[in-house]
C-alpha cells in the first residue's frame, strides 16, 4: 500500500477506553488487520495519589479520558472495525469524517513517533565532513566528533555565530558530505 498509516482520535464512553482498545485489537488479529490497524494507544501518565489510610501509592490515570489513538491506514473495513466496537461512539472530526492527527497534535498527546530503526548504515566517522539533512539546522555542513551507533546519535561540530559548537544529532538526520 502506498499509503502510510496515521493517528486517529476515537470517542469513547468514560472509563472503556482499555475495553474498546482491547477489543479493536483482538478483531485485528482475528481478522488479520495488521496491514490496517497498527496501533492502538490509551494515553496515561503515573501520578502518586493518597488513599483512604492517608498512603502515598502510585496510580495510572488517563490522559484523555473518554478517547482513544489508532493509527490506522483509513479504509471502510478500518473505518467498520472501529465504528463498530462496543463501547465506541465514533471518530473526533466534522461529520462523520476522520481527521487525522498532525505529528504535532500526535506529540503532545503523548505518543512516541520516535519509532527510529534499530540499524542504520553508517557511511562516515569522526573526522568526515557531514551535511545535516533535517531539523532546524538542516543544509549546515560539519565535522563529526563522534558516533553513538548504540545510542543512535552522532555528534557533530558545527560553526555558528563565527564560533565553533558541537551539537548531537539524531543519526538519521546526518548524511556523508562532499563539501569541504
Amino acid at each position: 500500500m502506498s499509503e502510510s498509516a496515521k493517528w486517529y482520535v476515537i470517542h469513547t464512553y468514560s472509563g472503556y477506553e482499555n475495553k474498546v482498545a482491547q477489543t479493536i485489537m483482538k478483531v485485528v488479529e482475528n481478522r488479520n488487520l495488521h496491514s490496517l490497524i497498527e496501533k492502538v494507544f490509551v494515553p496515561t501518565e503515573k501520578v502518586m495519589e493518597m488513599n483512604e489510610k492517608n498512603q502515598m501509592r502510585e496510580v495510572e490515570r488517563k490522559n484523555y479520558p473518554g478517547y482513544v489513538l489508532v493509527k490506522m491506514i483509513l479504509t471502510d473495513d478500518s473505518w467498520y472495525v472501529v465504528r463498530n466496537t462496543r463501547g465506541c461512539t465514533g471518530f473526533v472530526g466534522p461529520g462523520s469524517k476522520p481527521i487525522p492527527l498532525t505529528d504535532k497534535e500526535a506529540l503532545a498527546m503523548g505518543v512516541d513517533l520516535d519509532e527510529k530503526p534499530t540499524s542504520v548504515e553508517v557511511n562516515y566517522k569522526a573526522g568526515d565532513k557531514v551535511k545535516i539533512t533535517s531539523g532546524p539546522m538542516e543544509g549546515i555542513v560539519g565535522e563529526v566528533e563522534k558516533v553513538d551507533t548504540e545510542n543512535m546519535t552522532v555528534s557533530v561540530k558545527v560553526s555558528m555565530f563565527g564560533r565553533d559548537t558541537t551539537a548531537d544529532f539524531d543519526i538519521t538526520m546526518v548524511a556523508a558530505s562532499d563539501e569541504y
